[in-house]
């Protein structure tokens, strides 16, 4: 029923991906996803070294036997990733995404592998761009997103639909998606899966994150979060918090990165989603949080989407009266 060129190019049961998740997407996560039936990811760049990356591949594929991906956050930190992109080709990981700047780079190295492409885009350029350089398939962000977001203020409902006829491959959608209804949508716009970062944060698989950080996502509306970072061309989206306010109140009066750097930094992101200082950092958090109400496993999540796509797909059969 849910295969597609999206669960064939990926290798899983269903068109679902988990986001890379800087800091929380490790092997306990990744694992789980793909045993449910989904692509599982790892966050290369919040690992210390190519070594401890080559190890968090080991526990994924000694937790699960299915296909997996490891993302790159072009980037992040200003670290270099030619170290840990070559570490993933060596370990000839299924899928590789690519989310956060210019993919071309990583694109060229992985011209003559097997591995599968997959790249973050916020605009139909980029989708196009993306498509010329070889990725195999496209997932594109609305506003609606946590974590970093194009520059446009484009809604997912819009912008995947353009992007879905800008390219001939797959189109996998993202932003403001964490249950069947969003699944659904996201398939009648054209798109043929979806990528979720903020809901996965909330699942029990996800041990990184600290419970302070789960239960503000749980208890907040879909107008606790905030775009910073927009005055230095990296808007992104978190929850709002005193911490936020203060980011926000510096990009009025000196829009730098050099003014902004001690707030936006790897570290205050830290504070909060692992150590639950809520008043000392920032967490990632995309508008669907005014629709995640419970913790669950990542298995009750998977199984909770699908149900409820399949209950929409039986209505929509007898609306049409097939």
């Amino acid at each position: 029923m849910w295969e597609n060129r999206v669960t064939k190019l990926l290798g899983t049961t269903y068109p679902i991906i988990q986001g890379g998740l800087a800091y929380l997407a490790y092997s306990e996560l990744a694992s789980a996803v793909s045993n449910a039936g989904g692509l599982g990811q790892i966050t290369a760049m919040s690992l210390p070294s190519p070594e401890a990356l080559k190890e968090e591949i080991r526990k994924v594929r000694q937790r699960t036997k299915h296909s997996f991906g490891v993302n790159f956050a072009i980037g992040h930190h200003g670290r270099s990733y030619e170290l840990m992109l070559e570490t993933a080709i060596e370990q000839d990981v299924p899928v590789i995404s690519m989310t956060g700047g210019n993919p071309a780079p990583l694109m060229k190295k992985l011209e003559n592998t097997k591995i599968k492409k997959v790249v973050l885009v916020a605009s139909t350029r980029q989708a196009q761009k993306a498509e010329a350089l070889g990725a195999d398939a496209v997932m594109v962000v609305g506003q609606e997103g946590g974590g970093h977001l194009g520059k446009a203020d484009t809604g997912t409902i819009v912008l995947v639909p353009q992007v879905v006829d800008a390219v001939s491959i797959p189109v996998i959608a993202s932003g403001g998606i964490g249950d069947g209804r969003g699944l659904m949508a996201a398939l009648a716009l054209g798109a043929e899966g979806i990528e979720m970062g903020t809901r996965f944060i909330v699942t029990k698989e996800c041990v990184h994150a600290h419970p302070n950080y789960k239960k503000n996502i749980i208890t907040a509306t879909e107008n606790d979060t905030t775009v910073i970072k927009r005055s230095i061309g990296s808007p992104a989206r978190a929850l709002k918090n005193k911490w936020t306010n203060k980011i926000l109140d510096i990009e009025k009066v000196e829009p730098t990165y050099d003014a902004l750097k001690e707030y936006i930094s790897g570290d205050a992101n830290k504070s909060y989603i692992y150590e639950g200082n809520e008043d000392e950092g920032f967490g990632w958090a995309g508008q669907i949080v005014g629709r995640i109400h419970e913790e669950l496993t990542v298995s009750q999540l998977l199984t909770k989407i699908i149900n409820e796509a399949q209950m929409i797909r039986k209505q929509w059969v007898v609306i049409g009266g097939e």
